[in-house]
């Protein structure tokens, strides 16, 4: 399923486009004065994560151009990228080195595979049913039992979390809804602008306002002010797009709120991780950002929630 090249497909793009070249003349006109260390830190630090979303936007705009498989391909990728960041902050032992060949090389792509050949039936229990299974077994045949349920239980948790949940975005375009024929890019495009737009005005609304910490031992820089703001501005605007998806300005309200407040968690409970490892970031491979994990853990939780209202709610 290809993006449609109509009015609010232009629409959509031109807003996002226009946000990003204020955002890049804003950044460049505050980097040109002079402040405090940690005025400058942070213009340095929203002027790099300006230029990683040019480069993101890009690279969502190209996969969904080419329709439903080149976006199977990038979330693929990037779940890909987030197992090998998520792995590697959570150590194994030799023992598990089989398994990881199964989980990155066969179990990994042959999911999207099913979610690219829209097998809802089986894509939905392959990873929590059957590879849930195989992962201890192929495992327990290295015969290491050396902390054997802590290290089945983050393989596992690694599949559920960076490959299973993140394969509800691109599963997004499978749906079949009513008066919404071959618009369901637009659907995606919808469900990624309000959990990013949730992400970057949380940050926002916490630098400019934030005193409250919510967390302060988890995410020491996530505010109830930053949170509040960040949330209900990204549902505002997420109703405010009900013209490009299938709901009333309502309903499209409604979403953006699950949307926001399941990234949030999903934010938090990636953060924990982190505090847990010793670690500010899964990676290093997104200037600004950290790593792929770090800007997908708000996907991660939202993604799964989005679908299943969506099919519930709006497919027969």
């Amino acid at each position: 399923m290809k993006l449609q090249i109509d009015k609010q497909t232009i629409l959509l793009v031109g807003g996002v486009l226009a946000l990003l070249i204020v955002s890049s003349v804003v950044g460049w006109m505050l980097s040109r004065r002079r402040g405090s260390p940690s005025f400058e830190a942070t213009i340095a630090n929203l002027n790099a994560r300006t230029r990683a979303w040019w480069f993101m936007v890009a690279i969502f705009m190209l996969a969904l151009a080419t329709g439903g498989i080149g976006s199977v391909v990038l979330f693929g990728l990037s779940s890909f990228l987030a197992l090998r960041e998520f792995i590697t902050l959570t150590p194994t032992r030799p023992g598990d080195h089989r398994t990881l060949f199964w989980l990155f090389f066969v179990i990994t792509p042959l999911h999207y595979w099913l979610v690219a050949t829209n097998w809802y039936g089986l894509w939905s229990i392959f990873i929590p049913v059957y590879a849930f299974l195989f992962i201890p077994v192929r495992s327990v045949l290295a015969g290491d039992c050396e902390r054997f349920l802590e290290r089945t239980a983050k393989i596992q948790w690694a599949l559920m979390i960076c490959v299973y949940c993140v394969s509800y975005a691109p599963a997004l375009l499978s749906l079949e809804i009513p008066g919404y024929a071959r618009q369901n890019g637009k659907l995606l495009f919808f469900f990624i602008l309000v959990v990013q737009m949730s992400d970057v005005l949380q940050y926002v609304w916490g630098k400019t306002l934030g005193r409250h910490k919510i967390a302060p031992l988890v995410s020491p820089n996530k505010t109830w002010e930053g949170f509040l703001g960040g949330v209900l501005t990204a549902t505002l605007i997420g109703a405010g797009l009900w013209w490009a998806t299938p709901f009333t300005p309502l309903q499209a309200a409604g979403m953006s709120l699950a949307i926001t407040l399941m990234g949030f968690a999903g934010g938090l409970v990636m953060s924990a991780i982190k505090r847990d490892r010793g670690v500010k970031d899964y990676g290093h491979m997104i200037e600004g950002h950290g790593g792929v994990m770090d800007r997908i853990d708000s996907i991660c939780f939202a993604a799964p929630v989005f679908f299943h209202l969506t099919r519930y709610f709006f497919t027969p």
